[in-house]
């Protein structure tokens, strides 16, 4: 299998991003994570979706370690500086679950804050429903977790033709396009670093393809699974949605009405906010999961 990795001259120098990189070989490949933070501390997990990467998290990061908590982000494979499988086959939603099971057995994380935002919900809660003894709470910020078997959002539709139909993807501007307030032109050049040309992007191209969207689709199964164990799932679960990202726009009620964890707490709204709502208001966010965390 052919693996693309990004060179690591291209992530000098961005603005707001001064963390060490860490590695760990998962499945055969090389998967980069911020770890800062005491090592020993609780760790807070930030799982990215499409077509980010652990740079979304640049303004959370440090507010999590200054607090005592071990913050850790990983890059997903396709992603950042985690290496890139050439074949767009290789990257199935199972694929990315079992990579992420691989990165949390490798580090060997417990009594994880999960943050999850777009495909780090579609996969980390996956983790919470087949791992659920690793999480001690979950904060979901604009996410959801399709089984397909009901009608799927019209603008995710929208978002999937463009997706893959579009000759170039524009990493970049998808991000200031998802955000409300806007991106610096250095912001944007900095979630197009790990692309250098599209045979990059493979990953980044399948994720909106894999969202189970049909009844039939390989993932609905699991899906269906994960949903029945968090409907189980009596641990804090915190929803923290924004209020203008069309494509998540009721995934909070659903998470608020089966997750019996979700019952009590004390969900909020994050005003003035996109789909990425950790580059509109990530302190606001961080603030959030900390008086859960600490509550």
């Amino acid at each position: 299998m052919e693996i693309l990795r990004t060179s690591e001259e291209r992530f000098a120098n961005l603005p707001g991003w001064s963390f060490a990189p860490q590695y760990v070989e998962v499945a055969g490949m090389r998967m980069h994570y911020v770890d800062e933070g005491p090592r020993d501390a609780p760790p807070v997990l930030m799982l990215h979706g499409e077509p980010t990467w652990s740079y979304l998290y640049r303004r959370m990061i440090p507010l999590f370690a200054a607090a005592g908590f071990r913050a850790v982000a990983p890059d997903l494979f396709g992603f950042g500086r985690s290496d890139k499988p050439v074949d767009r086959a290789a990257y199935t939603y199972q694929a990315h679950v079992d990579w992420l099971k691989g990165f949390l057995a490798t580090l060997d994380l417990r009594e994880i804050t999960l943050i999850c935002q777009d495909w780090g919900g579609l996969l980390g809660l996956r983790l919470v429903a087949e791992e659920g003894g690793r999480f001690a709470r979950v904060v979901a910020a604009n996410t959801f977790l399709p089984t397909g078997d009901e009608p799927e959002n019209p603008a995710f539709l929208k978002w999937l033709k463009f997706s893959q139909e579009v000759p170039e993807l524009p990493v970049g501007g998808i991000v200031q396009g998802g955000t409300a307030r806007g991106i610096t032109p250095e912001i944007r050049a900095a979630y197009d670093a790990p692309f250098p040309d599209e045979r990059f992007k493979a990953g980044a191209r399948a994720f909106p393809a894999l969202v189970p969207i049909t009844p039939d689709n390989p993932a609905s199964a699991a899906n269906r699974a994960a949903w029945a164990a968090l409907e189980r799932f009596e641990k804090p679960f915190l929803t923290a949605f924004s209020d203008k990202d069309a494509v998540t726009a009721h995934g909070a009620e659903a998470f608020r009405r089966r997750v019996p964890g979700a019952a009590g707490q004390p969900h909020v709204t994050i005003g003035n906010a996109g789909h990425f709502l950790q580059e509109d208001d990530g302190e606001a966010l961080a603030a959030t999961a900390l008086r859960f965390m600490q509550g």
